[in-house]
């Protein structure tokens, strides 16, 4: 039973170490991710699932790991098994890792090509009835700026802002239906991730849902947000 869900962004730099003397560019986006993954926890749930994007959907145990190795320091996260995770879940798996979190927890990718129904299992995994949080690890457009990684594209801005919209107003039909085609020529990240979120949500629309919309900005040409919902 999906019990609370967190959405933090991914960015390697989001980790000191790795960012080094530019840790201080995303000091507010840590600090409302560190709220974000307290509140996910307070919830109390018995299994923590590490929703992110990737190339080709997959699912991966507890004992997996991740390093960020990749993005030039060898910051690892997770379990002590193989170190094969991909960016979100490394990154998820730091953030839990950073707020003592030592409970079950699996890891979930789900591809752009991928039906947002077909992740849901993975989001419920475990026993019937057993308390289920999910970590949505999912950055927004990479065109918001001139030196954005995909450069400006004006439609970025108006886009992030609608699903920032649609977290703050625990509108799990809006993540759902995202328009998947804009969101490639945006270069959306994370609009897999966030449309298989509100796949599963939708099954607790019935149950009333205390949203809030934490962080909202674009501070190196990408759309950060950082958002919690919750079912009492």
């Amino acid at each position: 039973m999906l019990v609370a869900a967190a959405c933090c962004p991914h960015p390697p730099l989001l980790v000191p170490e790795v960012a080094q003397g530019a840790a201080g560019h995303l000091d507010a986006v840590r600090e409302a991710c560190t709220v974000a993954v307290d509140s996910l926890l307070a919830s109390g749930p018995e299994v923590v699932v590490i929703l992110g994007s990737g190339p080709a959907p997959g699912h991966w145990p507890t004992n997996t790991g991740g390093t960020l190795a990749g993005h030039g320091v060898d910051v690892r996260a997770g379990g002590t098994g193989p170190l094969v995770l991909p960016l979100p879940q490394t990154v998820g798996a730091w953030l839990l890792d950073r707020a003592g979190w030592t409970g079950p927890r699996a890891y979930v990718a789900v591809s752009p090509g991928q039906h947002p129904a077909d992740a849901e299992p993975g989001l419920l995994a475990g026993p019937e009835g057993e308390r289920t949080g999910v970590l949505c690890m999912a950055d927004g457009s990479a065109k918001r700026s001139p030196a954005a990684p995909g450069h400006l594209d004006a439609r970025a801005e108006g886009h992030d802002a609608a699903v920032a919209r649609a977290w703050a107003a625990g509108d799990a039909a809006a993540l759902a239906n995202l328009d998947a085609g804009l969101a490639a020529q945006l270069w959306v990240g994370g609009s897999p991730a966030w449309r298989a979120l509100g796949t599963a949500a939708l099954a607790r629309s019935s149950a009333p849902l205390m949203a809030v919309l934490l962080h909202e900005s674009a501070p190196l040409g990408v759309g950060y947000l950082v958002a919690t919902w919750t079912w009492p």
